[in-house]
């Protein structure tokens, strides 16, 4: 029961602690977005190898065909989002840029849960959700006046 939450929690800290390297690369290089390219370079090495070593089957050609094409631009919307995280790091700091980007994750998450993509519409419980996250951010990062 517990150990998929785990599991999210240590993933959103691996997502940190990899955002605040890969954002210290980007100061170094002088270019967040040369070590946008870099992390991903990387992830890509490492995503290849470790689908090696656990290869089950790969998908058939039908299967293949059969994917929407807007499905395979989804690394536009990473690349942005890493890209940003990179920039905004040192300029915001790891735990403001943090806060404010799981804001819209969450956001976007029960907005998309609410209009059907994963079935959760959005009730009092939720926007009260939405308020105290929006209120605790505000309180991580001591108001909007240290932010910027």
């Amino acid at each position: 029961m517990w150990a998929f939450p785990a599991l999210a929690v240590l993933a959103g800290a691996a997502i940190t602690f990899q955002a605040s390297m890969n954002a210290r690369l980007g100061v170094l290089l002088k270019n967040p977005v040369l070590a946008t390219a870099i992390a991903f370079l990387f992830a890509c090495f490492f995503t290849l190898l470790f689908m090696l070593i656990n290869q089950r089957q790969l998908p058939v050609y039908a299967d293949i065909r059969s994917i929407p094409t807007y499905l395979w631009f989804g690394g536009i919307l990473s690349a942005f989002g890493v890209g940003s995280y990179y920039y905004l790091i040192p300029k915001m700091g790891v735990g403001s840029m943090m806060s404010f980007a799981l804001s819209g994750q969450l956001i976007l998450a029960i907005i998309a849960g609410h209009f059907g993509w994963f079935e959760q519409p959005i009730t009092p419980k939720v926007i009260i959700g939405i308020f105290a996250m929006v209120l605790g951010i505000n309180l991580i990062n001591g108001g909007t006046r240290n932010v910027y």
